[in-house]
């Protein structure tokens, strides 16, 4: 079951397109990566979400209703957008008490949700003496306190150290094995290679990629690598027999979509010479740079 829809979404600042007709969902008890470079669009989508930016068109739900709509939205989504959106003469405690009371909440949720982001020891100091990481638990705490089924999270492994990353990595999860479901942002996919269920890749705010994480890398890809002093010769050759080829050295070549075989015999067809020839398997890194870089195409997975 669909949790989160985005349908047909765009938004346009002027001439600017930042996001152009996205569509995709996110399901309970699954946690969705929404990747794609910086600038890629990812922030804008996720305020739209929340109703905090208004689409020039498209619709984004949770449950089909608008979240601005909603009519316990804090019971029913919780967000971290952004670090730092608290007074900073506050303590982390009492930040958290301030919103539980502007929700209605119950006052020793605030306890609750400290233990559960691993705070309680720093919950009476200043909020704005924590640490970026600190600050990340916090936003996170602040999202819960609602114990909603929905959680949209932008990069929320910024600032955090390794150890930091585990946790949270282990704390998504768990959210999610309890039948929520997790949006997390991220602009470098191995952050959340061991985490996500499914993933959606956006670049230029379009959307190159969605589905399951297992579809999408069951067959990985494979990188031919050519060494030659012919190098800008043989690259339009390959993009013409139908490879992606890229130069990041004066005499290497890089080619996805052909074969060692195929690539050994363009370069002989037209007297190129080579000094080494060579493959290799593409790491899911690769294969996310790849979907993101200016030649990448777009993929689907088993749609559920």
């Amino acid at each position: 079951m669909a949790v989160i829809e985005v349908r047909g979404l765009t938004k346009r600042y002027g001439e600017l397109t930042a996001v152009e007709d996205l569509t995709f969902t996110a399901e309970a008890g699954r946690v969705l990566g929404f990747l794609g470079p910086n600038g890629a669009g990812k922030t804008t989508t996720l305020r739209m979400l929340m109703g905090l930016v208004t689409p020039t068109s498209g619709r984004a739900t949770v449950d089909g209703v608008a979240v601005r709509d909603l009519p316990e939205p804090v019971r029913a989504v919780g967000a971290v957008l952004s670090t730092g959106a608290f007074h900073p003469r506050r303590t982390g405690r009492g930040h958290l008490r301030v919103l539980a009371a502007m929700a209605s909440l119950p006052a020793e949720r605030v306890d609750e949700v400290l233990e559960l982001v691993g705070l309680t020891d720093a919950a009476d100091r200043r909020a704005s003496g924590y640490s970026l990481g600190m600050q990340q638990r916090l936003g996170l705490a602040a999202a819960l306190l609602g114990d909603p089924r929905v959680l949209v999270l932008d990069e929320p492994a910024n600032g955090l150290d390794p150890d930091g990353i585990r946790w949270l990595r282990g704390f998504l999860r768990h959210l999610a094995a309890e039948g929520r479901t997790v949006l997390v942002s991220s602009h470098v996919l191995a952050e959340v290679e061991s985490t996500v269920d499914d993933i959606v890749v956006i670049r230029s705010g379009r959307l190159v990629a969605q589905g399951p994480l297992a579809d999408l890398v069951r067959a990985p890809e494979t990188v031919v690598t050519v060494r030659t002093p012919q190098a800008g010769r043989l690259v339009p050759l390959l993009a013409t027999a139908g490879a992606m080829a890229t130069s990041p050295a004066e005499d290497r070549i890089e080619v996805r979509g052909l074969s060692q075989e195929a690539v050994a015999e363009a370069a002989a067809a037209a007297g190129i010479p080579l000094y080494a020839l060579g493959s290799s398997t593409a790491s899911l890194e690769d294969l996310f740079f790849s979907l993101v870089s200016e030649h990448g195409t777009t993929r689907t997975g088993d749609p559920r």
